[in-house]
């Protein structure tokens, strides 16, 4: 029996785009480009989908990125992210993109947004609308991302917005302020990664010295009960990732994962994929699991679909279009 949160109408506000590359599409391209991979089939890459920690993560995410060379790569990875995700619900997806993983391979900025671009033109002639935020790398050189910026910052209307992502534990963010704030005087959201390695500081600091909009996890924003009410009041979204928070080990089991506490600790709580390729599930598929596993009926899910479409950056009208999609679809469910 399909689960009714895979056809729950939601937005997505948490996905890196390469995080998004199945071994298929990453041998394809592979072939495509002439790149060699580390792994002789598509079920030995699957197979070494198995991490200890965030870490280990991140070095086959950075191996596997080598196949994406050309506007066509790009365009045909979030293409089929976009394809999959509406399969699952998604009507509004908000891609993070790591423009430094790439352009440190001399892949250029332009082809990089060009190709994602494309596929977000071609998903809103399908109903699914989104927008792209530019993530700097918290653990590169600031240099690195200073360069992006400096290109980035001269066409502000190919983004919604800039994030800052990566390993999170000792890599402060205090050296990233000022592109932020260059980022929001250009009209420009901000999300930051913060809470889900490191502590409630983190939190605090992606909020006062970033000027962050959302977090992005935030599940250990609970350790601190200032943070809790400050987060509630203001109603900040925290865009949680349940599989990968499992999976990276940021909780032990789904079990163990403190959203129903953050739920009934008032937060402006989402359920988003992360990095559906590597983590195990799309968005529909979190949903589904997290709903089973703590007993989640229509009420608490339609709650969670109109938090997430509240927590985007889609204009107002498009907001209205979704929270009356998500209406229609509890109602129907009751």
């Amino acid at each position: 029996m399909t689960s009714p949160a895979l056809t729950l109408p939601k937005a997505e506000l948490h996905l890196h785009i390469e995080g998004t590359l199945e071994p298929e599409l990453a041998f394809e391209l592979a072939d495509r480009n002439g790149v060699r991979l580390p792994f002789s089939s598509v079920e030995e890459l699957r197979s070494a989908y198995r991490f200890a920690d965030l870490q280990s993560f991140l070095d086959l995410y950075y191996a596997c990125m080598d196949v994406l060379r050309t506007r066509e790569d790009f365009r045909d990875l979030a293409a089929a992210y976009l394809r999959r995700a509406a399969a699952e619900g998604v009507r509004h997806a908000e891609l993070f993109f790591d423009a430094q993983a790439h352009t440190a391979r001399g892949v250029a900025y332009a082809d990089v947004v060009a190709g994602l671009r494309n596929a977000l033109d071609d998903a809103a002639r399908q109903g699914v609308t989104g927008g792209l935020i530019l993530c700097f790398l918290r653990d590169a050189p600031l240099a690195e991302a200073e360069a992006v910026w400096a290109e980035a910052s001269r066409r502000p209307e190919e983004l919604l917005g800039v994030g800052l992502d990566s390993a999170e534990v000792g890599h402060r963010v205090g050296p990233f302020a000022h592109i932020f704030a260059e980022a929001r005087g250009l009209g420009l959201h901000a999300v930051a990664h913060a809470g889900e390695e490191g502590g409630a500081d983190y939190v605090w600091e992606a909020l006062r010295e970033l000027g962050a909009e959302r977090i992005d996890h935030g599940i250990r924003s609970l350790e601190d009960p200032e943070l809790v009410r400050h987060l509630a009041e203001e109603r900040v979204p925290l865009t949680v990732c349940p599989f990968s928070n499992v999976r990276l080990r940021a909780v032990d089991t789904l079990a163990d994962h403190p959203l129903p506490a953050m739920l009934a600790a008032g937060l402006h709580v989402t359920v988003n994929s992360d990095d559906p390729a590597y983590f195990g599930g799309y968005a529909g598929e979190n949903l589904a699991a997290v709903a089973e596993q703590f007993g989640l009926g229509s009420a608490e899910l339609a709650r969670l679909a109109r938090n997430s479409v509240t927590g985007s950056f889609a204009p107002e009208a498009r907001r209205r279009e979704l929270l009356a999609d998500v209406d229609a679809w509890e109602a129907s469910a009751r």
